[in-house]
């Protein structure tokens, strides 16, 4: 399915060594070919190294430091998974301050596989429903988050998906929220 045109948006993907390979490369390349700027935020400098099946993966070159990320900066701002980054993420003060105030304005944030850690860390789920990778529901739950097993979940900003088997699905749900937002947006104007 073609995602909408996300010409003249502006994309931030939060992570560092450990991301989930697939789960970085795909929605990056995917938001890219619909037109979207797409940055690579870290707080590691230089490059960060992906997790492909039971050991390293590639690496991917990092576009900003976290130190100086913005929300204001960008439409949506997307959590790749692995057990790696979003457990070093979400005992980092300025990545959960990232989160907080891309939630503050209303703005999409998407999670797929282990990164709903980063959503409970920053108190965002309760009374949400939303999925995850299977072995991190119970911690959804614990939350107070309504546990769903679907490709995706959406509700309200929240965009969360399981698994890299899930990942066209969660780029057809990133690009769609932008568009509808950055539309709505123009029709205020």
């Amino acid at each position: 399915m073609a995602l909408p045109d996300l010409t003249g948006r502006s994309i931030c993907i939060l992570a560092t060594h450990g991301f989930e390979q697939s789960e970085l490369i795909q929605p990056r390349d995917d938001l890219k070919a619909a037109g979207a700027k797409v940055t690579i935020v870290s707080p590691e400098s230089g490059e960060i190294r992906g997790w492909k099946g039971d050991d390293w993966g590639q690496s991917v070159s990092v576009d900003a430091p976290l130190d100086g990320a913005k929300a204001e900066d960008y439409d949506a701002l997307v959590l790749p998974g692995g057990q790696i980054n979003p457990d070093l993420l979400r005992a980092d003060d300025t990545a959960m301050a990232l989160i907080k105030a891309f939630a503050a304005a209303g703005k999409p944030i998407a999670a797929v596989c282990h990164a709903p850690w980063l959503l409970i860390e920053a108190g965002l789920v309760e009374g949400k429903t939303l999925t995850c990778y299977t072995s991190i529901r119970t911690d959804l739950k614990n939350a107070g988050a309504n546990y769903v097993d679907q490709e995706v979940a959406v509700d309200g900003n929240l965009i969360t998906s399981r698994n890299p088997d899930d990942l066209p699905a969660f780029g057809e749900a990133i690009a769609r929220m932008v568009s509808e937002i950055a539309d709505a947006r123009s029709e205020t104007v």
